[in-house]
């Protein structure tokens, strides 16, 4: 199974079988509609007219790289900021990788290992790293031992708690709104 979220049919491709793609998507998903994160990597690749490549983002230079984020409609609210931590995720790639994200997450020997990985790249927290274990695990088969527990609650069969858990109208519909419940009791709280 691959990622299908309401979004573009080629973008949903590009993730389908693209690496790169899918974490350059979990890099841009923050601050934005999730829509939005993971249909900018096929607008990415469209702006440089060929396939990505985290070789070729690793050595852009920052403001061209800058410009194909801001150039409208943006890739992200904050396009400098986000270009530049592409980079930073590709630039890791390279040096521990050998550029390819399904290096990061394919020989990882158990749930511990992948999140210990994930977690070492820029930008990602605890929870985000947790829920891109558990996409990989849920929605693309990535599932060293213990995968499930190193996801924590986004692990979870049968749960609606982020992207890795939707997989048609209804599954997104069930995300937003726990996620608005999450938002209204922080809210209460403050």
């Amino acid at each position: 199974m691959a990622l299908s979220l309401p979004i573009d049919a080629k973008a949903n491709e590009l993730l389908a079988r693209s690496p790169l793609a899918l974490l350059i998507a979990m890099v841009l998903d923050q601050q934005v509609p999730l829509e939005k994160a993971f249909s900018s990597p096929y607008v990415l690749e469209q702006r440089l007219g060929h396939p990505l490549d985290a070789q070729e983002l690793a050595t852009y230079n920052v403001d061209g790289l800058v410009e194909l984020f801001s150039r409208p409609p943006a890739l992200h609210r904050f396009p400098k900021a986000m270009a530049v931590r592409v980079q930073e995720v590709c630039r890791l790639l390279v040096e521990q990788y050998d550029g390819d994200a399904a290096v990061l997450w394919g020989d990882a020997r158990s749930g511990a290992e992948l999140l210990k990985r994930i977690s070492n790249l820029p930008g990602f927290g605890k929870q985000k790293a947790q829920i891109m274990v558990a996409l990989l695990g849920k929605q693309y088969g990535i599932r060293p031992t213990g995968w499930r527990e190193a996801a924590g609650m986004f692990g979870e069969a049968k749960a609606y708690y982020s992207v890795a858990d939707i997989v048609d109208g209804p599954s997104l519909v069930k995300v937003r709104e726990h996620k608005q419940q999450l938002k209204a009791a922080a809210k209460a709280k403050a």
